[in-house]
């Protein structure tokens, strides 16, 4: 049980960076600002990431912890009750999907990140200990300094 919580940790670390980075591309601008140039589209992909990051990252690390966990729990114990196996990676996904329903689109494309990373993770096989799962709580951190380096010198150099 404890490999699987520190490999959900290391999935929430992962898709959770990664998460900030694809919104930040998607919608550089969540106020609806106009951006008329790729300058001003780079600018506001930079800014934006690491407030999507400061927001999305905790969610993604309790409640896509929880849930996944939840989900893995219960796809056990139908694969368990079904005597097939086939169908695990279907009903896992299925139940990532419903519990990402909460907030439409967005913690939608975090679930399906979250489990397209912990489906990578569990088919390397890698024995996963405490220390990794901690370690790996720098690539958010790393992402988020970054970023805030780069609106630093966006600063510094264009204003």
């Amino acid at each position: 049980m404890r490999a699987v919580i520190f490999r959900k940790i290391i999935s929430a670390s992962v898709s959770g960076a990664l998460f900030a980075i694809f919104l930040g591309l998607i919608v550089p601008n969540p106020f609806g600002e106009n951006i008329s140039s790729i300058t001003d589209y780079l600018f506001a992909f930079i800014i934006a990431t690491p407030v999507y990051l400061m927001y999305s990252f905790p969610a993604i690390l309790i409640y896509g912890v929880l849930t996944s966990i939840i989900s893995d729990k219960t796809n056990n114990l139908i694969s368990r009750k079904t005597n097939n196996g086939k169908f695990e990676v279907i009903i896992s996904g299925i139940l990532h999907i419903l519990f990402g329903l909460v907030l439409l689109p967005y913690s939608l494309g975090a679930a399906i990140l979250f489990f397209i990373t912990d489906r990578l993770l569990q088919k390397s096989n890698d024995k996963i200990n405490w220390l990794q799962s901690v370690k790996s709580l720098a690539i958010p951190c790393i992402v988020w300094l970054s970023f805030m380096g780069m609106v630093y010198l966006e600063h510094i150099f264009f204003n």
